[in-house]
């Protein structure tokens, strides 16, 4: 609770939101299940994956994407492995009598054309990045699959276990750069990873909220605490775009490289492990810094 008092701005909306939510859990789980409740759900996004494997009856799912038992971008992966796996396709898709298809609104347009003109219902979730996105793209999942009590407990547990993660003071700098020298703006979800643990993003500015490509030389002028390197795998490669990260000039950056999972791959639960871990890395500098 003093945590919420003394925290930022985020963190006090963060703490109102749960207890608004808190409030309102033990009316919502008594409802459940709500409506016509969806028998034959196939995901066809990674994302919407993510939230189904979640939420769902294990029997109402029976498709996911083929990313989703993908240990590198599915926290879910384990449970999606007894399941058959889809590209994509209308007519993969359409096969499998579907009576709900869930997509991204960047999903395949020709697919979701075809799927509703045969009469399949088809609901696209638009990608979750700022924290009122997260939490809509939740609840909405909930009441899709017939399970909002669920849905509204994942949020409980998500603002409670947002709220208590200890950020660093603010003033510390982060950046987070990808194949090309690519930095991640603030609308992005990793730059909201990088607001929740605390941390100012340095990839901001005129035209520079999704992000976009980052001289080297203007990430060295920033002087940033933390620069955040490419994937799972380190961030270095075999393509002249993965070459840029090992760039000699990072060799004199704070860099941590190999941080980014699969939890930083969608707007959901999973992504508070990359903001504890980040929060943690956080309060780390800070210390080292006051010993300096």
């Amino acid at each position: 609770m003093w945590g919420c008092v003394r925290g930022s701005d985020l963190k006090r909306a963060v703490c109102a939101a749960l207890f608004a939510a808190l409030a309102a859990t033990s009316s919502a789980w008594a409802e459940e299940p709500a409506g016509d409740v969806p028998q034959r759900v196939v995901s066809m996004n990674l994302c919407t994956d993510q939230l189904a494997l979640a939420l769902a009856d294990p029997s109402q799912i029976v498709s996911v994407s083929h990313f989703a038992t993908d240990p590198s971008m599915s926290v879910h992966w384990k449970q999606a492995e007894d399941l058959p796996v889809n590209f994509g396709r209308a007519e993969e898709i359409s096969i499998l009598h579907p009576d709900l298809v869930l997509a991204d609104t960047w999903s395949n347009p020709d697919t979701i054309r075809m799927l509703r003109t045969l009469g399949i219902r088809v609901e696209q979730l638009p990608p979750g990045t700022s924290l009122p996105e997260i939490r809509g793209r939740i609840e909405t999942m909930g009441k899709l699959l017939g399970h909002p009590g669920r849905a509204a407990k994942m949020l409980a547990d998500f603002d409670a276990r947002l709220a208590a993660i200890q950020t660093p003071a603010p003033g510390l700098k982060a950046a987070i750069i990808g194949p090309s020298g690519y930095g991640y703006g603030p609308r992005t979800l990793e730059g909201q990873i990088l607001e929740m643990a605390g941390f100012q993003n340095v990839v901001s500015g005129p035209g520079l909220d999704w992000g976009g490509r980052l001289p080297l030389e203007d990430l060295v002028m920033d002087r940033p605490d933390l620069v955040v390197v490419g994937g799972s795998q380190g961030g270095t490669g075999t393509s002249r775009a993965q070459e840029v990260l090992a760039h000699p000039v990072l060799r004199d950056l704070p860099v941590v490289r190999g941080l980014r999972d699969a939890s930083w791959t969608c707007g959901a639960p999973a992504m508070l492990n990359a903001v504890g871990q980040l929060a943690t890395l956080g309060r780390k500098i800070e210390k080292e810094k006051l010993t300096q």
